[in-house]
């Protein structure tokens, strides 16, 4: 599978993400780029939103903690929602469910 990347700034002004597909060592780099493409651009907070991810791995895990630190940096917020239960399972193991900001 691969991986679409759909974005929209909210009502709110918040910049959402919505990755389709998988996030994964061949992917990953995409993301990454392009996420970090458009905080440059629209300097916002983000949201990720997992409503169509269907799968993330180690490499994926550590490309959002790349864009964590850029945004903190910026003194900008991340926030991860519609995580399904096997990736919201992945970020529980991995402690980095106390980190990001991960809501329903």
């Amino acid at each position: 599978m691969s991986l679409e990347i759909k974005y929209n700034v909210t009502s709110e002004n918040i910049l959402e993400i919505k990755p389709v597909g998988e996030v994964d060592i061949y992917t990953s780099p995409e993301l990454k780029n392009k996420i970090l493409e458009l905080v440059e651009q629209k300097n916002q907070d983000i949201t990720i939103n997992g409503e169509y991810l269907e799968y993330i791995d180690s490499t994926g895990l550590g490309v959002l903690m790349a864009i964590y630190k850029t945004l903190r940096e910026k003194n900008l917020n991340i926030r991860i929602k519609n995580l399904k239960p096997n990736i919201y399972k992945l970020f529980d193991i991995t402690g980095l469910n106390k980190v990001f900001n991960i809501q329903e």
